[in-house]
């Protein structure tokens, strides 16, 4: 079973694509393949913030809950 990335994996390997497909050592078969894995990394990238995304409106949600009902205890 594959190891799941983590996000600084993912920015770390997605640096390291953009790093090759600068460098010009690549031929063009080898820079299409880069740009579609670097792609690919992205859309991974996107999703991943888009979760923790969500899960910290629910935390926030959560807290401002907790907040609103110690108010009304005083």
């Amino acid at each position: 079973m594959a190891k799941k990335e983590n996000y600084e994996e993912m920015l770390t390997k997605l640096q390291d694509i953009l790093n090759n497909l600068e460098s010009d050592e690549l031929n063009l078969e080898d820079s299409m393949k880069s740009y579609e894995e670097g792609v690919k990394l992205v859309n991974k990238i996107y999703k991943t913030l888009n979760s923790y995304e969500g899960k910290i409106s629910i935390i926030k949600q959560e807290k401002e809950v907790e907040f609103s009902e110690s108010d009304g205890d005083k």
